[in-house]
């Protein structure tokens, strides 16, 4: 490999490629449900079903997509080719995704959300595995290889938060000026999702053809990707990586369920017709910066005065704190916004701090596996943490699904005008995106407590071990 430094000019168009890439995740992870459930009038459970067959299949696909991208060679680099073919192939089906035929209904309309979403969900399969692969391919070891990776996580959540921020107020924006003045709701919102989601995938494919331009390939990197079936081999013989799959699982599904459930909850509870999409815009933003200054800050000035197990508890109980608070908060009938940055902040600090907790315990059972077992199998059990991160959010989807259509909120989509919620369906709702997540978080903890072993005091004495037997 060349000895040569990254320019400005590379890491620039890299970190362009990752906000694209994040961009067009969040736009489909967090509003593919509300889009064909709440305006296109797709059943609840119908869009509960295909999210969740699409997340695994997605998972399986995962390792497939990698060894192609692995034999792949061209005059490009192996990289390069699937990641500009991917990103056309997935901007073109997302658009077609938020653009579905305002004619389809039925049956005809949940076959077309099926095939459209996991269309989706290969194509960015095919574009999201070689951008994280090809980082060897053109970087140097060490220091610069981590600062790369860290500039692509960083720009990469940048890009979830700018989605997050602007997709109400954008679509809202779009839809009244192609729609017209006095289109109905649901006309405004069909119109908006369709040309918001176009602008998407033209910024997507831009950044990408950017980056595949700015940056070459200086060298040919081996790249093995495990299949299902070796991380669950690995798993089977580390009992500590299975504690952490199904924390990690546990967790990733409180959250998403919460999440998925916001918008609902902001559109036919707390903000009603008028003021939602600012209340609902307002509330994300400071979700956003919580989590990121959580990661950044609170968990390093914790760490001074506590073990990663204690921050750890004390984030799960942050995280009980907030759901109790959004919980009484939206109950006493209170209508003030700011109000719920108190839930707002308590939740998502403890998921910035989990989420680099998870990552330091995931790693220890790495250590603990060789220990155990004479192999290390640091990149199968990374690997299985984003095998898990996909099925949390399916199983996470099917869950808010089925409360969407317990709590009636389905039919209240089909009015032509926005209404607030009839109380049963409020309270239901209110019910449903607190205490559901609290129970798995509760199970999460009695893993832990019982089951999870590598404290601080542990991985010092298995580190020791490790180093005298290569010794």
């Amino acid at each position: 490999m060349s000895e040569k430094s990254l320019s400005l000019k590379e890491k620039i168009a890299f970190g362009i490629g990752a906000v694209g890439k994040d961009m067009v995740y969040m736009l489909s992870a967090s509003y593919i449900l509300y889009y064909y459930q709440d305006i296109m009038g797709v059943s609840a459970v119908a869009m509960g079903i295909i999210l969740l067959a699409a997340r695994v299949f997605d998972a399986f696909n995962d390792p497939i997509m990698g060894v192609i991208v692995a034999k792949t060679k061209t005059r490009w680099g192996k990289f390069r080719p699937w990641l500009f073919i991917g990103t056309v192939t997935n901007a073109i089906i997302l658009f077609l995704m938020f653009a579905a035929p305002p004619a389809l209904n039925g049956a005809g309309l949940v076959a077309y959300a099926a095939v459209t979403y996991i269309l989706w969900g290969v194509t960015y399969t095919m574009m999201d595995i070689p951008f994280w692969s090809m980082i060897p391919a053109f970087t140097k070891a060490g220091k610069e290889r981590e600062g790369m990776s860290a500039l692509g996580r960083s720009c990469a959540g940048v890009g979830s938060a700018l989605v997050t921020i602007v997709t109400v107020l954008a679509v809202r924006a779009l839809g009244t000026m192609t729609a017209g003045e006095g289109a109905s709701q649901k006309m405004i919102e069909m119109a908006g999702y369709k040309w918001f989601s176009l602008v998407i995938a033209v910024l997507f494919v831009l950044f990408t053809v950017i980056m595949c331009i700015s940056i070459k390939e200086k060298s040919t990197v081996d790249m093995r990707t495990p299949g299902v079936g070796e991380m669950f081999k690995a798993l089977i013989k580390n009992d500590q990586a299975v504690i952490m799959v199904c924390a990690i699982v546990l967790i990733n599904t409180a959250l998403y369920t919460t999440s998925n459930l916001t918008i609902y909850f902001f559109k036919y509870d707390f903000g009603g017709a008028n003021a939602w999409e600012g209340q609902y815009t307002l509330f994300n933003t400071a979700s956003g910066g919580f989590q990121i200054l959580a990661m950044m800050i609170l968990f390093p000035v914790l760490r001074k005065f506590m073990n990663s197990m204690k921050i750890m508890f004390t984030s799960f109980g942050m995280a009980f704190a907030g759901y109790i608070s959004l919980l009484a908060i939206s109950l006493s009938g209170s209508t003030n916004v700011y109000l719920l940055l108190v839930p707002a902040f308590l939740i998502m600090s403890a998921l910035g701090m989990m989420n680099v907790v998870l990552t330091i315990f995931l790693a220890n059972t790495c250590d603990y596996g060789e220990l155990k077992n004479g192999r290390r199998d640091e990149s199968v059990i990374f690997s299985m943490q984003t095998f898990v991160v996909k099925l949390s959010s399916g199983i996470a989807a099917l869950f808010a699904s089925l409360i969407l259509q317990f709590t009636k909120i389905s039919e209240l989509s089909k009015l032509e005008e926005i209404q607030i919620a009839a109380d049963a369906s409020r309270t239901g709702l209110r019910f449903s995106m607190t205490l559901i997540p609290m129970v798995f978080m509760v199970i999460a903890i009695i893993l832990f407590k019982r089951k999870y072993s590598l404290t601080d005091e542990r991985m010092e004495e298995i580190q020791a071990e490790l180093a005298t037997r290569e010794a």
